[in-house]
């Protein structure tokens, strides 16, 4: 167990303390030993700031690759941390009202890590479905490193883009209170039971989970895009059974010969379209709903089955297509869930010019 002495070592030039600050630390350290008394066994860190305190449980069993990492960190066991705590002193560099505080930024201004970046380690049952939810901040899929966040409120749109690794199960209104630019003082471990303190955290367990990790999310991944196909496949012999493959597994259908010239690389071809998820039919864009769309044919400007199809197309021509991900948006999506990862997309095309 980390000495909870660390929790009395004032912020103070040759460690001098007013008397209002030694009853503080003296009322902060009754707080923590009655937390320490009265917790269940698990795994804890617990965060010291000038607003008071905030106990967090972190879910070692369900998330043992992030918690291994955020403890190494904080207790300074991973080689970038030079054996000292990496969290100390750094401060929350982002809060926003009603969302969520963010730390663990080396450089305070969102940018900074700790060097590497290791895997998502998403569980189905750990939701941002609270306030008080602790989860991993990133720039996109398996990008995570040291900054954190701990939410104000329930934040579902988060849910497998994040790693919820803990809870706050004290210190709430703390969280409530953090203002952009407060420090974090000192980050602590509790370990309480034989199963928390049996916990291995340590350089060479953490190369050792995300190996784990990074295995298992391939083949879960794998198991979801064979999923997906299938399904894909048994609509499109439902609803299109004349549709014709290519042979990057896109399927198309003309719905009407054009009569016009053939489409080339270089030209401007002016598109009327409706886009929809071909897994439940929902329309994301219609350019009825504003105008018809023009682009440059074979320079990229649009999504890669979208311009090969249309390169095959007539001046008159309709035609459906049925783009897959890997030619779509793959495992990303768009827009904030309007186009969900790994979708399968339908286009009701028509080519009404080409210059």
């Amino acid at each position: 167990m980390v000495a909870t002495t660390a929790f009395i070592i004032s912020n103070n030039p040759g460690n001098k303390q007013s008397k209002q600050e030694r009853l503080l630390e003296e009322l902060l350290m009754e707080e923590l030993n009655e937390f320490k008394d009265t917790a269940a066994d698990g795994l804890y860190a617990i965060i010291k700031t000038a607003k008071g305190m905030i106990y967090l449980q972190l879910y070692y069993e369900k998330t043992p690759m992030t918690v291994c990492n955020f403890v190494g960190l904080a207790e300074g066991k991973f080689t970038v941390t030079e054996g000292k705590p990496f969290y100390d002193g750094l401060k929350f560099h982002r809060v926003i009202a009603d969302f969520m505080i963010q730390g663990g930024d080396p450089l305070g201004n969102g940018t900074g890590g700790p060097g590497y970046a290791f895997p998502d380690e998403f569980v189905s049952d750990l939701r941002h479905d609270a306030p008080g939810t602790l989860s991993m901040a990133n720039a996109g899929p398996n990008t995570n490193g040291s900054q954190f966040f701990i939410t104000h409120k329930e934040t579902p749109w988060l849910d497998d883009h994040h790693t919820v690794f803990g809870k706050v199960v004290k210190g709430q209104n703390v969280v409530d209170a953090i203002q952009q630019g407060d420090i974090i003082e000192k980050i602590t471990i509790l370990r309480k039971g034989n199963k928390a303190k049996s916990f291995e955290v340590s350089q060479e367990k953490f190369e050792q989970l995300q190996k784990e990790v990074a295995a298992n999310n391939k083949k879960e991944a794998q198991k979801a895009m064979e999923a997906i196909q299938q399904n894909a496949r048994e609509i499109i012999q439902k609803k299109w059974p004349n549709a014709k493959k290519t042979g990057n597994g896109l399927y198309y259908v003309v719905t009407k010969a054009g009569t016009g010239s053939q489409a080339r690389s270089g030209q401007t071809l002016t598109m009327k379209y409706k886009g929809s998820l071909l897994a439940n039919g929902k329309v994301f864009d219609d350019s009825d709903m504003h105008e018809p769309l023009q682009f440059q044919a074979g320079a990229g400007k649009v999504i890669p089955g979208f311009d090969q199809q249309a390169l095959e197309m007539k001046v008159g021509e309709c035609r459906t297509i049925i783009i897959p991900p890997e030619l779509a948006y793959g495992n990303r999506g768009v827009g904030n869930g309007l186009i969900p990862p790994n979708s399968y997309l339908v286009f009701e095309l028509e080519l009404l010019s080409a210059k």
